[in-house]
């Protein structure tokens, strides 16, 4: 039986185009399609949809509930583009260990994650060795 592969995630708006432009614009996708009326994004082999939806609010309700973690590799440039675009941060840059991280809200209140791994946090997972 094949095991399951977490490809994608759809986050509903209701406006798709304004939420596809900005993660386009902060967090350059390697891809950024239209598929059936979805915007689609890709980064790495993840997929993130976005759909025009009535039935949710303009603003996420409770964002703490799930949070998007992209790994970059210049987390200061991303956060640059980020303030760029005029984005509320709900915990600015800031290192940890030598590993910087910022948490922002996308425009309809999602919170987005960007996470620089130092070397040696790079090092440490590749050995297996999370700490825990």
């Amino acid at each position: 039986m094949k095991r399951p592969n977490l490809d994608s995630m759809l986050l509903a708006s209701t406006d798709p185009d304004r939420l596809r432009d900005w993660y386009a614009a902060v967090l350059d996708p390697s891809a950024n399609d239209r598929m059936d009326g979805y915007r689609v994004l890709r980064f790495g082999t993840f997929h993130l949809l976005i759909d025009q939806r009535d039935d949710v609010g303009s603003e996420a309700a409770d964002p703490t509930r799930m949070i998007l973690n992209f790994d970059v590799g210049d987390a200061r440039a991303v956060a640059a583009l980020m303030d760029e675009r005029g984005t509320e941060w709900v915990a600015p840059l800031e290192a940890r260990d030598g590993s910087l991280f910022a948490t922002a809200k996308d425009p309809d209140g999602n919170y987005v994650q960007i996470i620089q791994m130092s070397e040696e946090h790079l090092a440490a997972m590749e050995r297996g060795d999370l700490g825990g």
